[in-house]
């Protein structure tokens, strides 16, 4: 009985891709993300900590804890089966795993403005899905993640008005923040827009737009990488065409479950160790997270790291009480958030760089 043949190579071009992946998330990258955050939450607790500054440690709510992991684990296993329904099932539980948890590692590892995003063509190909494909699924998750942004941005601008900013900051501090948030808002929606009419009226168009732009002589140099991604649009407004609504009322569904849940997680850790919350200041705490992620969006170090514990206590300092337990808040949020995440995609980066597709 002849042996069966064994699978074709990768094309050239998905080997480098893999390859450079590969190297971006080498072991050794890990160091400085480590150094940098654990640095920043040791000045603060030097800062801070006065001998029984950590006391209400004693009378933290076990229920919050509880809740908080259970918001995490809701939102991971979000994360899994919309990955897995935008795939239309061609993938299977286990790679949907694998593909989320290379997906928050790279996040975790690149810098914040790359994100797994970025990557995420070559993590789905390596699972053994067409690269074609694998660009229109990528597309689909930036449109929807997108989506999502733009419409939450004016309901909490809403709730929160003058709370979306932090008191403490300088006035003009404050100013450029606010600045930040506009534009990055705006760019959002541009780019949202640009995708869905790429996706579902004339992607041929847009293609063509991104072509004239990046013949100005300026951008000149961007004009192959423009036209590759006008083409990544027509490829995957071709590959979706046929996708019903069902298709995309769940992934709407389950985009909205798992970004609410991320933005929830820093609001059920500070109920865990203040006296009392109420439902008035969660939703301040959730309305001030939009802000707050403005700064690790601009962040150039590996997934925001130095900025995200720098920044916690201006943001959401005033919600907990003393800087100490405000400190410790940050550990134990870049601990579930961060920390755990680079651990589980240290432990199957192996397993995953050695499967054959």
């Amino acid at each position: 009985m002849p042996m069966p043949s064994p699978p074709p190579p990768a094309p050239p071009d998905v080997q480098a891709a893999e390859s450079d992946l590969l190297r971006q998330l080498r072991p050794s990258r890990l160091i400085w993300p480590v150094l940098i955050g654990l640095g920043v939450v040791g000045f603060l607790f030097w800062r801070s900590y006065t001998p029984g500054s950590l006391a209400p440690l004693a009378d933290a709510k076990w229920e919050w804890l509880l809740i908080t992991l259970l918001v995490l684990w809701a939102r991971d296993l979000g994360y899994i089966y919309r990955i897995r329904h935008i795939a239309e099932c061609e993938l299977s539980w286990g790679q949907a795993f694998g593909v989320i948890a290379i997906w928050e590692f790279a996040s975790c590892v690149l810098p914040s403005a790359a994100g797994g995003t970025a990557v995420a063509p070559v993590i789905l190909t390596k699972e053994g899905i067409p690269l074609g494909k694998s660009l229109a699924y990528t597309i689909v998750t930036a449109l929807l993640d997108n989506l999502y942004y733009v419409l939450m941005v004016p309901l909490v601008v809403v709730l929160a008005r003058k709370e979306l900013y932090p008191r403490e900051l300088d006035s003009a501090f404050v100013e450029t923040l606010r600045v930040l948030f506009i534009v990055s808002y705006l760019a959002v929606s541009a780019y949202a827009g640009l995708l869905l009419y790429a996706l579902f009226v004339n992607p041929f168009a847009v293609r063509r737009l991104l072509v004239r732009v990046s013949s100005i002589r300026a951008l000149r140099r961007f004009r192959r990488t423009a036209y590759r991604h006008g083409q990544e649009m027509v490829n995957a407004s071709v590959q979706l065409r046929g996708a019903g609504w069902l298709y995309w009322w769940r992934a709407s569904i389950s985009t909205v479950f798992v970004w609410t849940a991320r933005y929830a997680v820093i609001g059920c850790l500070i109920a865990a160790f203040v006296p009392a919350m109420t439902s008035h200041e969660f939703r301040f705490i959730f309305a001030r997270n939009l802000t707050y992620k403005v700064l690790l969006l601009i962040a150039v170090t590996p997934g925001g790291s130095g900025i995200a514990e720098g920044a916690f206590p201006t943001f959401f300092g005033r919600f907990i009480g003393t800087a100490a337990m405000t400190s410790f808040i940050v550990l134990l949020y870049r601990i579930v958030t961060y920390y755990f995440y680079l651990l589980v995609g240290l432990l199957y980066l192996p397993r995953w760089a050695g499967r054959r597709r």
